[in-house]
């Protein structure tokens, strides 16, 4: 199974913007960025939110084109589309995640111990 994800160069500044805007997608983009190149199991973020909730957060950051879903098996793998990102807009992610730094205000992400796919 594919999921669908944008193209680089139908990635969109503002869509971008009001996606990393709520404070659940940024903690997960930060997090991805933080294991930078590891594709990451859903079950990863279950401490954020619910598994519908959570699922629905991490479309979002694929439809934009932040994130890149792979579908293996049961599960989904998720990675940050950083190369993209920074050919489309360069500075941006790096700028944005060194913002967000360490942000109380920030769920925290990466202490669920589960490994259910969402």
């Amino acid at each position: 199974m594919t999921l669908p994800h944008p193209t680089t160069d139908q990635i969109s500044l503002p869509i971008v913007l009001a996606v990393l805007g709520d404070p659940t997608r940024l903690a997960i983009v930060r997090y991805l960025a933080s294991k930078e190149g590891v594709p990451l199991n859903c079950s990863k973020f279950l401490d954020l939110a619910s598994k519908t909730n959570l699922s629905y957060h991490l479309a979002k950051l694929r439809e934009a084109g932040v994130t890149r879903t792979e579908a293996v098996g049961t599960s989904r793998l998720i990675t940050l589309r950083r190369d993209d990102l920074d050919r489309r807009f360069p500075g941006l992610l790096d700028s944005v995640i060194a913002a967000a730094g360490d942000d109380k205000a920030l769920p925290m992400v990466g202490t669920a111990d589960t490994e259910i796919d969402a």
